[in-house]
Protein backbone atom coordinates (compact mmCIF):
# COMPACT_ATOMS: atom_id res chain seq x y z
CA UNK A 1 0.00 0.00 0.00
CA UNK A 2 1.43 3.65 -0.90
CA UNK A 3 2.55 5.39 2.32
CA UNK A 4 0.09 8.49 3.01
CA UNK A 5 2.44 11.95 2.97
CA UNK A 6 0.60 14.70 5.03
CA UNK A 7 -0.64 17.20 2.57
CA UNK A 8 -1.27 20.94 3.40
CA UNK A 9 -4.01 20.89 1.40
CA UNK A 10 -6.75 18.32 0.60
CA UNK A 11 -7.77 19.79 -2.87
CA UNK A 12 -6.17 21.47 -5.79
CA UNK A 13 -8.40 23.47 -8.28
CA UNK A 14 -7.71 23.24 -11.54
CA UNK A 15 -6.61 26.23 -13.34
CA UNK A 16 -7.99 29.16 -15.00
CA UNK A 17 -5.62 30.71 -17.02
CA UNK A 18 -4.20 29.62 -19.58
CA UNK A 19 -0.75 28.10 -19.72
CA UNK A 20 2.76 30.16 -19.65
CA UNK A 21 4.40 27.57 -21.11
CA UNK A 22 2.95 24.43 -23.15
CA UNK A 23 5.22 21.95 -24.08
CA UNK A 24 4.30 19.32 -27.42
CA UNK A 25 5.52 16.44 -27.85
CA UNK A 26 9.32 17.77 -26.86
CA UNK A 27 12.29 15.49 -28.30
CA UNK A 28 15.71 16.70 -27.57
CA UNK A 29 18.56 14.30 -28.92
CA UNK A 30 22.56 13.99 -28.16
CA UNK A 31 24.22 12.85 -31.09
CA UNK A 32 27.18 10.90 -30.02
CA UNK A 33 29.76 9.25 -31.61
CA UNK A 34 28.40 6.17 -29.65
CA UNK A 35 25.00 6.73 -31.03
CA UNK A 36 22.12 8.75 -30.46
CA UNK A 37 20.72 9.59 -26.24
CA UNK A 38 17.43 9.96 -26.32
CA UNK A 39 17.61 12.35 -23.37
CA UNK A 40 13.68 13.75 -24.00
CA UNK A 41 11.34 11.62 -25.34
CA UNK A 42 7.85 13.41 -26.47
CA UNK A 43 7.04 15.33 -23.16
CA UNK A 44 3.69 17.04 -23.10
CA UNK A 45 3.69 19.45 -20.56
CA UNK A 46 1.88 23.10 -19.29
CA UNK A 47 3.08 25.34 -16.97
CA UNK A 48 0.58 27.95 -15.37
CA UNK A 49 0.49 31.11 -13.65
CA UNK A 50 0.84 31.24 -9.79
CA UNK A 51 0.97 27.69 -9.97
CA UNK A 52 4.27 25.35 -9.11
CA UNK A 53 4.92 22.02 -11.39
CA UNK A 54 7.03 19.95 -9.14
CA UNK A 55 9.24 17.22 -11.94
CA UNK A 56 10.04 14.50 -10.26
CA UNK A 57 12.46 10.95 -11.42
CA UNK A 58 15.73 9.44 -10.28
CA UNK A 59 18.71 10.55 -12.07
CA UNK A 60 19.45 10.13 -15.36
CA UNK A 61 15.45 10.70 -16.29
CA UNK A 62 15.95 13.45 -18.33
CA UNK A 63 14.83 16.16 -16.02
CA UNK A 64 17.50 18.83 -16.19
CA UNK A 65 17.48 18.27 -19.95
CA UNK A 66 13.90 19.11 -20.66
CA UNK A 67 14.22 22.55 -18.61
CA UNK A 68 16.94 23.04 -20.28
CA UNK A 69 15.27 22.94 -23.49
CA UNK A 70 12.89 25.60 -22.77
CA UNK A 71 15.69 27.87 -22.50
CA UNK A 72 17.53 26.48 -25.38
CA UNK A 73 20.85 25.80 -23.67
CA UNK A 74 21.34 22.47 -24.18
CA UNK A 75 25.27 21.62 -24.90
CA UNK A 76 26.01 19.99 -27.56
CA UNK A 77 26.25 17.52 -29.26
CA UNK A 78 22.34 17.78 -27.95
CA UNK A 79 19.70 19.89 -29.92
CA UNK A 80 15.95 19.76 -30.49
CA UNK A 81 14.98 17.45 -33.11
CA UNK A 82 11.11 17.86 -32.77
CA UNK A 83 7.94 19.15 -30.68
CA UNK A 84 6.86 23.11 -29.65
CA UNK A 85 7.39 24.76 -26.61
CA UNK A 86 5.49 27.78 -27.06
CA UNK A 87 5.54 30.73 -24.57
CA UNK A 88 2.59 33.19 -23.86
CA UNK A 89 3.59 36.33 -22.84
CA UNK A 90 2.09 39.17 -21.40
CA UNK A 91 0.80 40.99 -23.94
CA UNK A 92 -1.09 37.76 -25.43
CA UNK A 93 1.66 37.02 -28.38
CA UNK A 94 3.18 33.19 -28.02
CA UNK A 95 6.23 32.38 -29.50
CA UNK A 96 7.69 28.78 -30.29
CA UNK A 97 10.87 28.49 -28.52
CA UNK A 98 11.58 25.48 -29.87
CA UNK A 99 11.89 27.04 -33.09
CA UNK A 100 13.13 30.38 -32.07
CA UNK A 101 16.81 31.08 -33.73
CA UNK A 102 19.65 30.58 -30.62
CA UNK A 103 21.13 33.81 -30.19
CA UNK A 104 18.02 35.85 -31.68
CA UNK A 105 17.40 38.54 -29.95
CA UNK A 106 13.74 37.59 -29.55
CA UNK A 107 15.60 34.87 -27.64
CA UNK A 108 17.54 36.42 -25.55
CA UNK A 109 14.80 38.72 -23.87
CA UNK A 110 12.48 36.34 -22.88
CA UNK A 111 15.24 34.42 -20.88
CA UNK A 112 17.16 35.53 -17.96
CA UNK A 113 13.84 38.42 -17.76
CA UNK A 114 10.62 36.17 -18.63
CA UNK A 115 11.93 33.00 -17.65
CA UNK A 116 14.69 32.57 -15.68
CA UNK A 117 16.49 29.30 -14.48
CA UNK A 118 18.26 28.25 -10.96
CA UNK A 119 20.91 25.62 -11.71
CA UNK A 120 21.75 23.05 -9.79
CA UNK A 121 25.71 23.95 -9.41
CA UNK A 122 26.20 27.57 -8.99
CA UNK A 123 29.77 27.31 -10.05
CA UNK A 124 28.61 26.29 -13.66
CA UNK A 125 26.55 29.37 -14.09
CA UNK A 126 28.24 32.13 -11.95
CA UNK A 127 31.46 33.88 -14.05
CA UNK A 128 34.13 32.79 -11.82
CA UNK A 129 36.30 35.96 -11.91
CA UNK A 130 33.39 38.15 -11.95
CA UNK A 131 32.04 39.71 -8.45
CA UNK A 132 28.64 38.82 -7.86
CA UNK A 133 27.20 42.16 -7.71
CA UNK A 134 28.61 42.81 -11.00
CA UNK A 135 27.11 39.91 -12.57
CA UNK A 136 23.39 40.68 -11.15
CA UNK A 137 23.93 44.50 -12.45
CA UNK A 138 24.76 43.18 -15.48
CA UNK A 139 21.24 41.34 -15.25
CA UNK A 140 19.37 43.57 -13.92
CA UNK A 141 21.08 46.40 -16.67
CA UNK A 142 20.01 44.44 -19.62
CA UNK A 143 16.25 43.33 -19.35
CA UNK A 144 15.48 46.48 -16.89
CA UNK A 145 15.12 50.45 -17.73
CA UNK A 146 17.18 51.20 -14.25
CA UNK A 147 20.08 52.94 -13.40
CA UNK A 148 23.57 51.58 -12.26
CA UNK A 149 23.03 52.87 -8.51
CA UNK A 150 19.14 51.63 -8.57
CA UNK A 151 20.56 48.14 -10.03
CA UNK A 152 23.17 47.89 -7.22
CA UNK A 153 20.40 48.89 -4.26
CA UNK A 154 17.91 46.04 -5.98
CA UNK A 155 20.98 43.87 -6.17
CA UNK A 156 22.06 43.70 -2.38
CA UNK A 157 18.52 43.69 -1.40
CA UNK A 158 17.72 40.06 -3.03
CA UNK A 159 20.79 39.23 -1.65
CA UNK A 160 19.70 39.92 1.32
CA UNK A 161 16.45 38.38 0.66
CA UNK A 162 17.93 35.36 0.10
CA UNK A 163 19.71 35.17 3.33
CA UNK A 164 23.47 36.14 2.69
CA UNK A 165 24.48 37.73 5.41
CA UNK A 166 26.02 41.20 4.71
CA UNK A 167 24.79 41.87 1.49
CA UNK A 168 26.47 44.81 0.75
CA UNK A 169 29.90 43.03 1.47
CA UNK A 170 29.33 39.96 -0.40
CA UNK A 171 28.17 42.04 -3.54
CA UNK A 172 31.79 42.93 -3.75
CA UNK A 173 32.80 39.50 -3.67
CA UNK A 174 34.17 36.86 -5.93
CA UNK A 175 32.14 33.69 -6.55
CA UNK A 176 35.61 31.67 -5.48
CA UNK A 177 35.57 33.43 -2.10
CA UNK A 178 31.86 32.46 -1.35
CA UNK A 179 30.71 28.84 0.45
CA UNK A 180 28.93 26.80 -1.89
CA UNK A 181 25.47 27.32 -0.13
CA UNK A 182 26.27 31.23 -0.58
CA UNK A 183 27.33 30.64 -4.09
CA UNK A 184 23.62 29.10 -4.53
CA UNK A 185 21.82 31.57 -2.60
CA UNK A 186 23.62 34.52 -5.03
CA UNK A 187 22.48 32.52 -7.89
CA UNK A 188 18.97 32.27 -6.51
CA UNK A 189 19.40 36.31 -6.36
CA UNK A 190 20.30 36.64 -9.67
CA UNK A 191 17.53 34.58 -11.13
CA UNK A 192 15.23 36.40 -8.80
CA UNK A 193 16.29 39.61 -9.75
CA UNK A 194 14.29 40.47 -12.63
CA UNK A 195 11.02 39.26 -11.00
CA UNK A 196 10.63 36.46 -14.11
CA UNK A 197 7.05 35.24 -15.11
CA UNK A 198 8.17 31.58 -15.03
CA UNK A 199 11.00 30.23 -12.86
CA UNK A 200 12.70 27.03 -13.80
CA UNK A 201 14.73 25.79 -10.86
CA UNK A 202 16.77 23.06 -10.94
CA UNK A 203 17.34 21.44 -7.34
CA UNK A 204 17.52 25.20 -5.91
CA UNK A 205 18.43 24.24 -2.32
CA UNK A 206 20.73 21.44 -3.00
CA UNK A 207 23.82 22.66 -0.83
CA UNK A 208 21.66 24.40 1.59
CA UNK A 209 21.01 23.59 4.96
CA UNK A 210 17.34 23.48 6.03
CA UNK A 211 16.93 26.35 7.73
CA UNK A 212 17.65 28.39 4.68
CA UNK A 213 16.45 25.86 2.53
CA UNK A 214 13.09 26.77 3.84
CA UNK A 215 13.78 30.52 3.76
CA UNK A 216 14.46 29.96 -0.37
CA UNK A 217 11.07 28.32 -1.15
CA UNK A 218 9.24 30.66 1.33
CA UNK A 219 10.61 33.59 -0.81
CA UNK A 220 9.95 31.43 -4.28
CA UNK A 221 6.67 31.31 -2.66
CA UNK A 222 6.10 34.61 -1.76
CA UNK A 223 6.86 36.21 -5.08
CA UNK A 224 4.95 33.59 -7.03
CA UNK A 225 2.07 34.68 -4.97
CA UNK A 226 3.25 38.75 -5.39
CA UNK A 227 4.13 38.37 -9.25
CA UNK A 228 1.25 35.64 -10.67
CA UNK A 229 4.49 34.05 -11.41
CA UNK A 230 4.83 30.28 -12.73
CA UNK A 231 7.50 27.89 -10.89
CA UNK A 232 8.83 24.58 -12.22
CA UNK A 233 10.84 22.77 -9.53
CA UNK A 234 13.17 19.83 -10.18
CA UNK A 235 13.54 18.09 -6.91
CA UNK A 236 13.84 14.51 -5.44
CA UNK A 237 12.60 16.10 -2.16
CA UNK A 238 8.93 14.91 -2.02
CA UNK A 239 8.24 16.61 1.09
CA UNK A 240 9.43 19.53 -0.64
CA UNK A 241 6.94 18.23 -3.49
CA UNK A 242 3.90 17.61 -0.79
CA UNK A 243 4.43 21.25 0.21
CA UNK A 244 4.94 23.77 -2.52
CA UNK A 245 3.51 21.91 -5.65
CA UNK A 246 0.00 22.52 -6.83
CA UNK A 247 1.14 20.08 -10.32
CA UNK A 248 3.62 17.06 -10.52
CA UNK A 249 5.15 15.43 -13.55
CA UNK A 250 7.01 12.10 -12.72
CA UNK A 251 9.57 11.36 -16.05
CA UNK A 252 11.36 8.01 -16.38
CA UNK A 253 14.11 7.66 -19.47
CA UNK A 254 13.26 11.10 -21.09
CA UNK A 255 9.28 10.56 -20.82
CA UNK A 256 6.67 11.27 -18.85
CA UNK A 257 4.84 8.47 -17.17
CA UNK A 258 2.21 10.50 -14.63
CA UNK A 259 1.06 13.73 -14.09
CA UNK A 260 -1.50 15.27 -11.78
CA UNK A 261 -2.30 17.93 -9.47
CA UNK A 262 0.01 16.90 -5.95
CA UNK A 263 -3.16 15.80 -4.29
CA UNK A 264 -3.96 13.05 -6.96
CA UNK A 265 -0.39 11.36 -7.40
CA UNK A 266 0.16 11.48 -4.02
CA UNK A 267 -2.77 9.90 -2.12
CA UNK A 268 -3.51 7.67 -5.51
CA UNK A 269 -0.60 6.97 -7.33
CA UNK A 270 -1.28 5.34 -10.59
CA UNK A 271 1.79 4.06 -12.45
CA UNK A 272 4.37 1.22 -10.62
CA UNK A 273 7.23 3.63 -10.40
CA UNK A 274 5.37 6.57 -8.91
CA UNK A 275 4.38 4.13 -5.94
CA UNK A 276 7.93 2.79 -5.96
CA UNK A 277 8.84 6.28 -5.52
CA UNK A 278 5.98 7.13 -2.72
CA UNK A 279 6.92 3.89 -0.96
CA UNK A 280 10.57 4.29 -0.93
CA UNK A 281 10.04 7.66 1.73
CA UNK A 282 10.73 7.21 5.22
CA UNK A 283 7.98 8.03 7.53
CA UNK A 284 6.75 8.80 11.38
CA UNK A 285 5.41 6.02 12.91
CA UNK A 286 6.95 3.24 10.62
CA UNK A 287 8.38 0.20 12.23
CA UNK A 288 12.20 0.19 13.39
CA UNK A 289 14.50 -1.18 12.11
CA UNK A 290 12.60 -2.05 8.99
CA UNK A 291 14.39 -1.60 5.45
CA UNK A 292 12.62 0.88 3.22
CA UNK A 293 11.30 -0.76 -0.01
CA UNK A 294 13.98 0.25 -3.08
CA UNK A 295 12.90 -0.05 -7.18
CA UNK A 296 15.20 -3.31 -8.19
CA UNK A 297 17.80 -2.70 -10.79
CA UNK A 298 19.04 0.93 -11.83
CA UNK A 299 17.99 3.37 -15.07
CA UNK A 300 19.30 1.56 -18.19
CA UNK A 301 21.93 3.20 -20.22
CA UNK A 302 20.87 5.64 -22.55
CA UNK A 303 22.36 4.12 -25.16
CA UNK A 304 20.78 0.59 -24.40
CA UNK A 305 16.80 1.89 -23.78
CA UNK A 306 14.58 -1.50 -23.62
CA UNK A 307 11.94 -1.78 -26.25
CA UNK A 308 8.59 -1.05 -25.11
CA UNK A 309 8.11 0.49 -22.11
CA UNK A 310 11.52 1.86 -20.64
CA UNK A 311 10.24 0.77 -17.25
CA UNK A 312 9.37 -2.74 -17.83
CA UNK A 313 12.77 -3.59 -17.14
CA UNK A 314 12.64 -2.90 -13.32
CA UNK A 315 8.83 -3.36 -13.24
CA UNK A 316 7.64 -5.95 -10.91
CA UNK A 317 3.96 -6.21 -13.08
CA UNK A 318 5.72 -5.70 -16.85
CA UNK A 319 3.55 -8.13 -19.05
CA UNK A 320 5.46 -10.12 -21.22
CA UNK A 321 4.23 -9.54 -25.04
CA UNK A 322 2.49 -6.31 -24.31
CA UNK A 323 5.26 -4.31 -22.20
CA UNK A 324 8.10 -5.61 -24.14
CA UNK A 325 6.48 -4.43 -27.41
CA UNK A 326 4.17 -1.00 -27.24
CA UNK A 327 4.69 1.76 -25.33
CA UNK A 328 2.18 3.16 -23.16
CA UNK A 329 0.27 6.11 -24.03
CA UNK A 330 -0.81 8.94 -21.32
CA UNK A 331 -4.57 8.25 -20.68
CA UNK A 332 -6.84 9.23 -18.01
CA UNK A 333 -7.12 7.56 -15.09
CA UNK A 334 -9.10 8.65 -11.51
CA UNK A 335 -7.83 12.75 -12.31
CA UNK A 336 -4.41 11.95 -13.45
CA UNK A 337 -2.59 10.73 -16.58
CA UNK A 338 -1.03 7.66 -16.52
CA UNK A 339 1.11 6.00 -19.25
CA UNK A 340 1.09 2.13 -17.65
CA UNK A 341 -0.87 -0.95 -19.48
CA UNK A 342 -2.09 -2.11 -16.24
CA UNK A 343 -4.92 0.89 -16.97
CA UNK A 344 -5.04 -0.12 -20.74
CA UNK A 345 -6.94 -3.02 -20.52
CA UNK A 346 -8.50 -3.20 -24.14
CA UNK A 347 -4.54 -2.25 -25.87
CA UNK A 348 -3.24 -4.51 -24.12
CA UNK A 349 -5.14 -7.51 -24.68
CA UNK A 350 -5.94 -6.45 -28.33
Amino acid sequence: MTPRIPMRIDKIEKPDDQPLVEIRNLRTHFFTDDGVVKAVEGVDLDVYPNRTLCILGESGCGKSIMARSILRIVDNPGRIVDGAITYRASDGRTVDLAKARPGSRALRDIRGQDIAMIFQEPMSSLGPITKIGKQITETLLLHRKITKAEAKETAVEMLNKVGIPKPAERFEAYPFELSGGMRQRAMIAMALSCEPRLLIADEPTTALDVTTQAQILDLIAELKDELAMGVMLITHDLGVVAEVAEDVAVMYMGRVVEKGDVYSIFENPQHPYTQALLESVPRIGSQRRRRLPAIRGMVPHPLARPSGCPFRTRCDHAMAGVCDVNVPELIDVDGAQVACFLHQSERAHG
